[in-house]
């Protein structure tokens, strides 16, 4: 995923993606394509699910589970989620902070797909087997907290 960031002079850069207080509900209730809202909730119980966290607004379009601090060689630091997914006009974009290295088993289990270097995208969950996404999601997450403690 790629970070924006913003910045003052002299300022260390900041992720513009940040966690809110904006209600999730909402956000999904607001989604004008009726299948995207749809699949929004069923996405929205299943990471619930799995990661046993509750959801955060990230920024006004992403909904995201778990969060971890990030610091880099260069000093520049900051917080993120480790799941999440957002209702994008072309797709749903889910978001796994460990990428896709190692799990091209479980990818070639899932059904109608695009990946970008930590996004999977699809275009509805009808496109895609759900237990498969289920045990990608799972497995993901609990690498990343393996990792991460």
């Amino acid at each position: 995923m790629k970070f924006v960031t913003e910045r003052k002079p002299g300022q260390m850069a900041q992720n513009k993606t940040q966690k809110t207080d904006a209600s999730v509900e909402q956000f999904l209730n607001n989604v004008d394509h009726e299948t995207r809202r749809k699949d929004g909730f069923k996405l929205l119980e299943m990471m619930r699910e799995i990661t046993g966290e509750p959801a955060k607004m990230w920024g006004p379009s992403i909904i995201g589970f778990g969060d971890y601090h990030y610091k880099y060689e260069s000093g520049r630091e900051g917080d993120f989620f480790i799941v999440g997914f957002s209702q994008r006009k072309q797709s749903l974009s889910l978001y796994l902070m460990t990428g896709f290295d190692g799990y091209e088993k479980m990818l070639s289990k899932i059904g109608k797909y695009k990946t970008g270097k930590s996004c999977l995208y699809i275009n509805k969950l009808d496109d895609i087997d759900r237990d498969a996404l289920r045990d990608l999601i799972a497995t993901s997450y609990k690498n990343f907290k393996k990792k991460q403690a």
